[in-house]
């Protein structure tokens, strides 16, 4: 498998160090995918970039990590998953809905679950969305422009997914709590 050297604000290319710097401060360290995102100034500028547009959406924090969740869960990201599902918990999403996200279940709150189908309809289907999984989403009180922030988010996370896959991210010891495979998933209350 192709693995990739975790760099920091040291070892990155110049052109990479500032993202790394500003995720670093913001964050309070500096988390495994972006050291392997940091191999390449487009990636890891790119991610940076998706992510914050993603995070200045008019969708909610819990909402925002629906997307994110759903989307890192039916690519299989272990990395991810557990990285969002402590995101998830620290933004206050039930220990309920991330569990049920993490096993790809559906979610009582019929708002979170239409999100949910929407987002597994857009990465299912490549983005050729059923019209019935639109207006589903609609009905639950979303709006056509959301529908364009669910594929902001899907896109933020298929691009760290990739790179997870390929690179084989080892998992932060932050996100350790929350580790997670499809066939054995810890439970969000575990920690």
């Amino acid at each position: 498998m192709l693995r990739f050297q975790l760099v920091d604000a040291n070892t990155a290319p110049e052109a990479s160090v500032e993202t790394i710097r500003a995720v670093e401060a913001a964050y309070g360290f500096l988390p495994n995918l972006i050291a392997t995102l940091g191999n390449a100034p487009a990636a890891v500028q790119a991610y940076a970039s998706v992510s914050s547009a993603f995070e200045g959406s008019s969708l909610t924090p819990v909402e925002q990590q629906v997307v994110l969740l759903t989307t890192s869960v039916e690519n299989e990201c272990h990395y991810c998953v557990a990285a969002h599902s402590t995101v998830a918990k620290m933004v206050g999403a039930p220990a309920s809905v991330i569990d049920a996200l993490r096993e790809a279940e559906s979610l009582t709150d019929p708002r979170l679950e239409a999100l949910r189908s929407l987002t597994l309809a857009v990465v299912k289907h490549r983005g050729w969305v059923p019209e019935a999984e639109i207006q589903n989403f609609l009905d639950a009180g979303f709006t056509k422009a959301q529908v364009l922030e669910v594929v902001t988010g899907v896109t933020q996370k298929t691009l760290s997914n990739y790179v997870n896959h390929l690179a084989e991210t080892p998992l932060d010891e932050k996100f350790a709590p929350f580790a997670w495979s499809r066939s054995g998933a810890v439970a969000a209350t575990a920690s």
